[in-house]
Formats: structure tokens, sequence, C-alpha cells
């Protein structure tokens, strides 16, 4: 009776939906960049006639508005989000109909208060998906400290019940289509799987084999720190974000990419860390273009301020535009674009080698050795390199002055976070040794130091 087309924004780790029955169709939490929608929406043939938020989004700039719009839809929101843009509110037990589509509302609050899911039924009222957003996820429940720390403990009890409405009302075998939890910092725990049913998640998912407190223990006991550009998102979405901008942005020339530089300015080069490590412009930063790059940008970035990007190509830096407007950084003030000798114009690179774990166990047997662990503190409550200095990569900017002059060492999980500190802490009077290896590979080495161990 009806299909469900998957739009995933990895990046991200949230998943949009596109439900139809082969003429009409439903869209539900869209990304910033509808075309993608469109793209989709045109490859099946169908009229979009309702665009439906879970929620009002603290990860990301919605393209609902904008998507329903170019449509002609309806959007809709949960009643209670205090949304100023304009949309039609819908309450527990509402009906959501669109051809032979039939959406029931269900208030699911614990991401937020107003949270809705959305359980789509077949032409005999038989429930066969739930579109879960930000409650049940595979294996794990939405993040409940988004909206204040006084409300959190509230949300959290809150989650444990609706995730057990989701599973009491819903019958076994309907298909669970959550909108985060795939790498998103909106999931309380890590997530498993790629799909599921409300039977699996009766196995699985810790509200539905947890007592309440365990539960609530557990979940508030996980919470580690967000992405600081969250704060700036549910703002951007109740008012209505602009339409969006893909536009490659001005080309900026060797000598004004200097003179931004100099002046203090946002440069990040987006290639890959290595390259960037052979050589890179004096005071520019690294930020590697792949599936982390809009968290961890967009996480340092102090918004409104001028941020000009260095690429290998203008596909590399559209990629990069593109996802950054997914979090609403849509004004760059340029990009230099081309091979980094040329963007130097002469002027000397800076470099730093790489290495891995071995050789950093390699090297502290030589002698005393500076490490900074840029891990969350999550990550290094489970082990850390023996003698390492704890410095999340969110906090280093504003922790320099604690980090020793002379060679350090950088490590994280993978290379990736370690590569942007490493080019942060990269300057003239300091000396810095990228780790560009997997945290697994500490243990092996001989250099990991666990809780158990004392």
């Amino acid at each position: 009776m009806f299909e469900v087309q998957t739009i995933e924004t990895s990046s991200l780790g949230d998943r949009s939906y596109l439900i139809d029955d082969g003429e009409v169709a439903v869209v539900i939490d869209p990304q910033r960049d509808i075309d993608r929608v469109l793209e989709v929406v045109a490859g099946r043939g169908v009229r979009v006639t309702h665009v439906l938020e879970t929620h009002v989004h603290n990860d990301y700039v919605t393209g609902g508005p904008e998507l329903a719009r170019e449509t002609g839809a309806d959007y809709v929101l949960p009643s209670g989000s205090d949304a100023e843009v304009e949309h039609v509110a819908v309450s527990d037990g509402d009906v959501v109909e669109a051809g032979r589509l039939r959406l029931r509302v269900l208030h699911t609050p614990g991401h937020t208060h107003h949270h809705v899911s959305y359980a789509l039924a077949d032409g005999d009222g038989e429930v066969e998906a739930v579109f879960t957003g930000g409650s049940m996820l595979y294996g794990a429940t939405g993040r409940t400290d988004l909206v204040s720390p006084e409300a959190t403990d509230e949300l959290t009890h809150a989650q444990y019940h609706s995730v057990r409405r989701l599973a009491g009302e819903l019958p076994d075998g309907a298909q669970v289509f959550p909108t985060h939890g795939f790498g998103s910092f909106c999931s309380a725990t890590p997530t498993s799987g790629t799909s599921s049913t409300i039977g699996e998640q009766q196995r699985v998912n810790p509200a539905l084999t947890q007592d309440e407190q365990d539960y609530v223990d557990t979940l508030l006991a996980g919470l580690d720190a967000y992405p600081a550009y969250y704060a700036r998102m549910a703002p951007i979405n109740r008012r209505g974000p602009a339409p969006v901008d893909l536009s490659m942005p001005e080309k900026v020339d060797p000598a004004e990419l200097r003179r931004r530089i100099e002046a203090g300015e946002w440069v990040v080069d987006l290639r890959e860390r290595t390259a960037f490590a052979a050589g890179h412009l004096t005071d520019s930063m690294n930020v590697e273009l792949g599936t982390n790059f809009v968290t961890y940008l967009g996480w340092l970035y102090r918004y409104g301020e001028p941020l000009t990007l260095i690429g290998e190509s203008e596909e590399q830096v559209a990629e990069a535009r593109r996802e950054l407007v997914r979090i609403g950084v849509d004004e760059l003030a340029g990009a230099a674009i081309g091979d980094i000798e040329d963007l130097a114009d002469g002027r000397p690179l800076r470099s730093y080698p790489v290495s891995d774990f071995a050789g950093l166990a390699e090297a502290m047997e030589r002698g005393p050795v500076q490490v900074l662990d840029a891990r969350r503190n999550d990550e290094r409550a489970n082990g850390f390199v023996r003698g390492s200095q704890h410095i999340p990569l969110h906090e280093l900017a504003d922790r320099l002055d604690e980090v020793p002059q002379g060679e350090v060492w950088v490590y994280c999980g993978s290379g990736y976070r370690a590569s942007i500190a490493a080019s942060v802490l990269d300057r003239p009077g300091r000396s810095v040794v990228l780790v560009d290896d997997s945290y697994e590979s500490a243990g092996k080495a001989g250099l990991e130091v666990r809780p158990a161990d004392g």
C-alpha cells in the first residue's frame, strides 16, 4: 500500500523519510537542503501534500517550511512547539490523511516536551510502521537534556513512558523509523542496527528492558557534552529558516587569503588530514571534509565570524557549503581553491609529522613525551594513554594555555579529532605530532590505562 524512501544525512546521524501510496506523499523531518527530497519526489512521480515534523529540531536547521512552500503542502508541527512559522498544529490522537495514507499522532515526550511520533496504518487500520523522531531509536532513546537542565529529569522519565507506550500500543511487526541515532549526538547512548521493528526493540531497547529508575539513572549518567551549535537550531526552526542558498562562495586569491589569516579570521582547510600535516598555511585550521566535518566545525565555530574555506576543488567547497547550511552557517566569506603551494604564493608552508600509537610507544621508551587526549569525557573514563593530558577538542581553544610549549603528541579515537586539535596547536614555537590511528591500537601498544587498573 505504501513505500518508504529514506534520505540519509550521515554527517549528522539523521534520516528523513518520504512515504507515498503511488500518487500522494508525506515527508517527515526533512533536512535544510530540500533538493535531495525533491529529487526523490520527482523519481517517484508523486505529489507531496504534507510535511511533518516529529519535533522542533535541536541538531539541524529544518527544510520543512521551504519544502512545504515549494510543493504546496501543509507544514505540520506538534501542538505546543511554540513555532512562529506558519503551520498546522496536531495533537495526540489526530490523524493526518494523505491519499490512502493514514498517520496517527502519538504524543511521545522525552526528547522534547512536544515531541510526537506518527503511526502509519494500512487500509484496514493495522499499523505497519511508526516514525519515532527522537523517541524510540534502534537500541537506544533520544537524549533528554537538550531543552534545559531543569527539565532533564522530568523528560527522562517521560521518555521512558513514551517508548513503553509505543511498544504497548503498536504491533510487534510494525517497522520503526527513527530520525536520530545513526551517530547523532541526539541519541542518549549509541544505537545499533539500521532497521528494526517494535518486537525487536522489546528485546533490546533499554526503556523496555530496564525498570524506570535504572533506565533514568543509566541515561543521565551517560549524558556528556553535545555540539555547541545545538543551542542555535531550535530558535531558528521556531522562527522559520531562510530559504537555503547552496551557491558557491566568492573566490579568494592568495594575497587576500593571507590577509584574512593574519587578521585572525577563521580559515579552514578541507583537505585530508595527512595532506594538511605535510604542508599547510601557517595559522590555518584543518577540518577534514568527511563524515564528521559539520559536527566538529559547527561545534568549534563562533557563529557570525568571517569563515573562509580552503579546498582542492570547487566540488569539495560545494560539499562543505551544503554541510554547513544544514546547521545554519549560511554566510561564507569566500573560498580559496587550488593547490596549496599555489595558494601559499611563495611563502613557506608549515608541516608536522604523522605517527601511530606504536610510534608513540617508541617515543615514550626514549624519554618523557607530552601527550594530549582530545576525546570526550565519556571516552576518557573508559581508558586513556598513561601520562596523557586530557582536554576535549571542543574545549581546546579556550584552554590552549594549559598545554605546555614544546613537542606534543595528539590522539583521539580515530585520528580525526586529533587532526583538528593538531592544527589548532600547530603554531610557531610549538611542535606537534599527529597520532593518526584507532584508539584500539593504544592497548596493543601497551599504552592504555583503564580505570580498573587504578
